[in-house]
C-alpha cells in the first residue's frame, strides 16, 4: 500500500497531503509531513515515553478547566504539514469535538522531547513552524547524562519564540498557567 501511495504522488511531483495520511494503515507508525515529504519517526525510547507520560500526568494535576493535556495527537499546520508532538495542551472545546487531530489555534502548548534522531527537527524546524502557525508556547526537553533540562518558550510580538526559561531543578512559570513542579518528577526510574 505504501508503494502505491508513493507512486501516485511522486508521479505528480507534489508529495503527500495530510489527507493522504488517512489512507495509511493504523499500524502504530508515527508519520509526519513537512511540505509533502513523509517523515517516519522511529519508536521513542522507554525513557522518552516515560518522560512524556510523567509530564502529561503532572501537568494534568494543575491544568485549568479550559485546557486539556494530551499525548501522541496530531497538529495540522497546513495541507502538506503535520506533526505529532510528544505532549500537547489543547483547548477544552477542541478536546470535546475531536480526539486525533488539532489545528494550531486550538493549541496552547506543544512539547517536544529531543531524541538522537530528532535533534535538528525538534530544536530548529518544529519551533519555527509552530511559531509561524501561532502556537503560543513551545517547550523543548533535552536529556543529557541522565538529567532533564526543560527549555520554555513563548511567542513574541513578531511571531518568533523567545526563551522564557531553562529549568533543570524546578519548572516554575506563569504561562500558559501557573506551574511549579520539581523537574525530578519527570525522571524515569531507569535511564
Amino acid at each position: 500500500m505504501t508503494a502505491a501511495l508513493n507512486d501516485d504522488f511522486s508521479a505528480q511531483g507534489l508529495g503527500l497531503t495530510v489527507d493522504d495520511l488517512e489512507r495509511f494503515p493504523e499500524d502504530g507508525v508515527r508519520r509526519e509531513l513537512i511540505d509533502g515529504l513523509l517523515l517516519v519517526c522511529p519508536a521513542p525510547s522507554r525513557a522518552h515515553q516515560k518522560i512524556a507520560s510523567y509530564l502529561e500526568r503532572t501537568l494534568e494535576e494543575t491544568c485549568p478547566e479550559h485546557l486539556e493535556v494530551v499525548q501522541g495527537v496530531e497538529i495540522r499546520l497546513g495541507p502538506r504539514r503535520t506533526f505529532i508532538p510528544d505532549v500537547l495542551v489543547i483547548t477544552a472545546d477542541a478536546a470535546q469535538h475531536r480526539s486525533r487531530m488539532y489545528e494550531p489555534h486550538e493549541i496552547a502548548l506543544a512539547v517536544e522531547i529531543v531524541s538522537p534522531t530528532s535533534m535538528a527537527i525538534d530544536r530548529v524546524l518544529k519551533p519555527n513552524l509552530y511559531a509561524e502557525a501561532g502556537i503560543p508556547h513551545y517547550w523543548r526537553i533535552e536529556i543529557e547524562d541522565g538529567k532533564i533540562l526543560i527549555l520554555t518558550h513563548a511567542l513574541d510580538l513578531v511571531g518568533s519564540y523567545r526563551e522564557t526559561g531553562r529549568h533543570a531543578d524546578q519548572l516554575k512559570i506563569d504561562e500558559p498557567w501557573s506551574i511549579d513542579i520539581p523537574v525530578s518528577r519527570l525522571m524515569p526510574r531507569f535511564f
